[in-house]
């Protein structure tokens, strides 16, 4: 009994050495999917990340149809209404205090590796800022994907800063870390009601 005990010990030290060399190759493919930023948590043989930032499923109770986005500003939380009661939620950064926002918009447009442009307000505001950003620039303030909400400058989108997810330092939009926003859409369509609450 006690030699099966060991050596059961020793396969599971076996694989976790084993997933930890596979962790090491795959670092910087992490790090890059991270947009370079240094991450929160710390990733596992389970995937977790230890931030609570990644997508879970989670108990809902709404008057929400399935499909549609909610995000709770106060939570710095996204879900996407799955219906029966559930939903899949994923960590967000929010505005800072001043710039956060309430109200319902539709996704008018998504795009993978969108331009950006500083907008005006944020050029009187930081003099220094870049003027305009090529998609697919690792330092696009927008990430890899966006999905922009009415005739607003609001929208959900990737950032290269995966420490500013599950802060309050935008000016507006809901950042989401680069591999969940790529994940939120595939999953949502042009036309997605998005509530801020």
């Amino acid at each position: 009994m006690l030699i099966r005990q060991l050596a059961t010990i020793a396969a599971i030290f076996a694989l976790l050495g084993s997933v930890g060399l596979a962790q090491d190759q795959n670092s910087e493919r992490q790090e890059m999917l991270r947009g370079g930023a240094t991450p929160k948590g710390i990733y596992n043989v389970f995937g977790l990340d230890g931030t609570g930032l990644g997508r879970t499923t989670v108990k809902f109770d709404g008057k929400y149809a399935p499909g549609t986005i909610v995000i709770s500003t106060s939570e710095r939380r996204l879900y996407l209404v799955q219906g029966g009661g559930s939903a899949l939620r994923w960590g967000i950064g929010v505005g800072r205090t001043g710039f956060q926002w309430k109200g319902t918009h539709k996704i008018t447009a998504k795009k993978v590796n969108p331009d950006w442009t500083a907008p005006a307000e944020m050029i009187a505001r930081q003099k220094d800022v870049p003027r305009h950003m090529k998609g697919g620039d690792p330092a696009n303030p927008l990430g890899t994907h966006a999905m922009y909400l009415g005739s607003t400058l609001y929208r959900i989108h990737g950032s290269p800063d995966a420490e500013s997810v599950g802060e309050a330092e935008s000016s507006g939009c809901f950042r989401m870390r680069n591999t969940d926003v790529a994940d939120l859409y595939a999953r949502v369509p042009v036309g997605t009601t998005v509530v801020v609450k």
